[in-house]
């Protein structure tokens, strides 16, 4: 299908408008010291987000030790029920962002709340087939388009082209045939993380210059990708844009807007989807994207643009850390205490040691992300809390200066102490906010530790084990020895 002249000049007009993508959530200094504060508490609390110590300690007995990931499916449900109630003109599709956690308990859970599955990888496809998704249900838009693409496009999946060449190589397996395919653009500003700009690197930021994700807005407008769509003979079906886009509905609107003009260009486009990025409250100062505020403006996007091209397009969105972040705790026991503290003077600090750390989450060691952080009596009873408090610095049990927990609001480099429940060896540690990109992304197998076990916590409090704990020898079975002789 031939891209009209008019679409055209309307898109370079609407991708000019980068500063209305300013980052609606920035790290700064002086959020550092509010978000400082709201972290210490004044006296011990009874519970982490969803885990008492009689819960905590059940999940413990149920992962046969620590550490393990916990995961609420009370959240769960409370959180699919909040995206599939996202505001749309004329139908909506979610699909959870399986790279969040791609357990395979919490994708049939999504499955049978009627939510879809957006995967990165190959290997997530054909993952999450293996767990009974059916392949027409799955959305893959990958970095790197897997060798077996054209058998995965046979089965049913829908492959959004992220590149030029992914796009030429589409055309090539499926010439001339009307092949459906998406395609994913950069529209040249992005939003979220540490960056003030929007068209500066930040690592939590996909989208401007600085962004390697879909394809640059100029290679559409230019017309670069009309002109291969038209060689292949493909079929432009769905058009995906995601930059991050947080929690301001102004910046929603704006990157609505600016998505559907691009999919102005091909009068085959059905539907279009404005990825993920939702952000979510995982402590105290921080607010949680509202999805009915954000999601308003974006409905009347797409009347505006069914009045003025005569399509009613669908929406779809990709959550990912909206669906599982605060669904899931990391649990872990104190293994050993330390004090850099002099007798006489206020440096040094006291350093509590989990029995887990980046192996098993990352985004402090990588982000600087801030966690919540409980700490519960080993013996699981919350009569045994206590009131006494100590300012600590968390860390984990990695040989690894980099392995650390409480990293300061902001300064990812600077230590940050916490007033925490004093603590003795054999306490438990909550680490909320670990439901995504924990378990999902973390370093297992740094220091040879073993990949940590995951349960689920039912409606009426039973626990589950939904992830057995590695064992030492599956670390390194495959592992090949050379020929005698070698050395």
């Amino acid at each position: 299908m031939k891209a009209s002249s008019s679409s055209l000049a309307m898109l370079m007009a609407l991708v000019s408008t980068a500063d209305a993508f300013a980052p609606a959530y920035r790290h700064q200094a002086a959020a550092s010291s509010s978000s400082s504060s709201a972290l210490r508490a004044e006296s011990p609390p009874a519970s982490s987000n969803f885990l008492t110590p009689e819960l905590a300690q059940s999940c413990i007995d149920a992962a046969s030790g620590t550490p393990l990931y916990a995961y609420s499916l009370d959240t769960l449900a409370k959180s699919a029920d909040d995206c599939l109630a996202f505001p749309n003109a004329y139908g909506l599709t979610v699909r959870y962002a399986m790279k969040a956690c791609p357990n395979g308990t919490i994708l049939k859970y999504f499955l049978k709340r009627g939510i879809c599955i957006d995967a990165s990888s190959g290997f997530e496809v054909r993952r999450a087939m293996d767990y009974g998704v059916p392949a027409e249900k799955i959305s893959l838009s990958s970095q790197e388009l897997p060798k077996d693409f054209d058998e995965l496009v046979k089965l049913g999946v829908k492959i959004n082209a992220c590149s030029i060449s992914q796009l030429e190589r589409l055309g090539q397996a499926f010439p001339n045939s009307s092949q459906k395919v998406g395609v994913r653009i950069n529209p040249g500003v992005g939003s979220g993380g540490f960056s003030s700009s929007a068209t500066g690197f930040s690592k939590t930021n996909v989208g401007g210059p600085a962004s390697s994700f879909g394809i640059w807005h100029e290679q559409v407008t230019d017309g670069t990708v009309p002109s291969i769509v038209e060689k292949y003979g493909l079929e432009v079906e769905r058009i995906h844009t995601h930059i991050g886009s947080g929690s301001d509905p102004a910046i929603w609107q704006s990157v609505a807007k600016k998505s559907l003009s691009f999919c102005a260009i091909w009068d085959t486009v059905t539907a279009l989807n404005l990825g993920g990025g939702y952000k979510v409250g995982r402590n105290p100062d921080e607010k949680t994207t509202d999805l009915g505020e954000i999601g308003a403006p974006v409905a009347d996007a797409f009347k505006e643009f069914a009045k003025e091209h005569g399509r009613e397009l669908k929406l779809e969105i990709e959550p990912g850390t909206y669906l599982v972040a605060n669904a899931g705790a990391l649990v872990t026991a104190i293994q050993d205490k330390v004090s850099t503290k002099s007798p006489s003077g206020d440096d040094g600090h006291i350093f509590l040691k989990m029995d887990a750390g980046m192996t098993d989450v990352l985004r402090p060691s990588l982000y600087g992300a801030i966690h919540p952080i409980t700490i519960l009596p080993a013996s699981g009873k919350s009569s045994d809390i206590g009131t006494a408090t100590e300012s600590v610095v968390v860390v984990g049990h990695c040989c690894e200066s980099g392995d650390l927990m409480t990293p300061k609001p902001g300064e990812p480099e600077a230590l940050e102490e916490r007033s925490l429940r004093t603590a003795s060896l054999g306490d438990i540690a909550v680490m909320d906010g670990s439901g995504a990109y924990c378990a999902g992304m973390s370093t297992k197998n740094y220091n040879s530790f073993p990949e940590a076990s995951e349960v689920l916590v039912d409606l009426d409090g039973e626990v589950h084990l939904i992830r057995k704990r590695q064992s030492l020898k599956q670390i390194y079975e495959n592992e090949c020895d050379v020929p005698s002789g070698v050395f």
